[in-house]
């Protein structure tokens, strides 16, 4: 069993180890890829985008802008037996505030396993997953600010498992009607704590592994006459990393809009990953209920196969 569990940590580190940089190895890389087909499509450059479909995965003080209830639902394909899939429900709360809460659910699925000889014994699967609930409130027209308290529970091998509870803080403020300015704290207090004595008796040990927490500084800009949007964004984190990411959405019709972005460009490493992506979303009605089907496309250089993001969203 001890051998198993070894194997099986590696495998769950090189499945889910998404960047060479050295904030991919840290725990809770499945919580730092992104929400949705807008924000993925984007390059995740959301953290100060106050209009269309928003997600306070990005930034709590977002929420008071939302104008209606809205209910995300997001399916995503990944190579190597990997999922990722989203669930949120969002809604102001009138004069000036909002909520929002939310699910991510990752893992990997057939895992072989084997015994010592290589002889396959059957399949294993984790599942690592953040429960989320956020709040924000406008101060005033051009001030906002929120918190998200976030739960994540990781089911990694039979007996061994982490629940743990963190936060994250946001303050926007609009500098002019066109352009919004936002920095967001994130993954505070975020750690998985392990107990292996289930597995190796007295010679199991209590360790904790911490999450990086991330300082995001982004700037978003409304384009003239209606045309769309551009963001970019700044991110420092605790694992001694920067970078950037950069994100546009363009209304090609008032039922059809195109994105693209670039996210993880880490300019001092060459080897980051950088990840370019594409998007759209189509609106149409569903007797008074409006609905988006948002898709996404995500490039990832160290796989063999690239992400494909379906968000169907419904807004009343």
């Amino acid at each position: 069993m001890f051998t198993r569990f070894k194997y099986i940590m590696l495998i769950v580190l090189l499945l889910f180890n998404y960047s060479l940089s050295q904030i991919g190895g840290k725990a809770g890389a499945f919580s730092r890829l992104g929400f949705g087909s807008r924000g993925m499509g984007m390059g995740n450059a959301m953290s100060a985008i106050t209009s269309g479909n928003i997600s306070t995965y990005y930034n709590p003080a977002l929420i008071p802008f939302t104008e209606n209830r809205t209910i995300n639902i997001t399916y995503s394909f990944l190579s190597l037996d990997r999922y990722l899939n989203f669930l949120s429900y969002g809604q102001s709360i009138k004069p000036s505030a909002g909520v929002s809460f939310g699910l991510i659910n990752s893992g990997v699925r057939n895992i072989e396993e084997r015994d010592s000889d290589g002889n396959i014994l059957g399949k294993l699967n984790t599942s690592e997953n953040l429960f989320f609930l956020s709040f924000g409130n406008q101060l005033n027209k051009n001030l906002s600010i929120g918190i998200t308290f976030k739960l994540f529970y990781y089911k990694l091998y039979s007996g061994i498992s982490s629940t743990t509870v963190g936060f994250d803080l946001g303050f926007l403020t609009k500098l002019t009607s066109s352009s919004t300015i936002a920095l967001t704290i994130k993954d505070i207090n975020s750690k998985y704590q392990w107990n292996t004595t289930s597995i190796y008796g007295r010679a199991g040990t209590s360790t904790k592994d911490q999450f990086p927490r991330l300082l995001i500084l982004s700037f978003s800009y409304k384009l003239p006459y209606e045309l769309g949007l551009a963001s970019i964004e700044f991110e420092n984190s605790t694992a001694k990393t920067n970078q950037l990411r950069i994100g546009s959405e363009i209304l090609l019709h008032k039922n059809f809009i195109i994105r693209a972005g670039i996210d993880r460009f880490v300019y001092s490493n060459s080897y980051s990953g950088i990840k370019p992506t594409f998007g759209y979303s189509l609106n149409f009605d569903i007797d008074k209920i409006s609905t988006s089907l948002d898709y996404a496309y995500v490039i990832e250089s160290f796989s063999p196969g690239n992400i494909h993001i379906i968000t169907l969203s419904f807004i009343f």
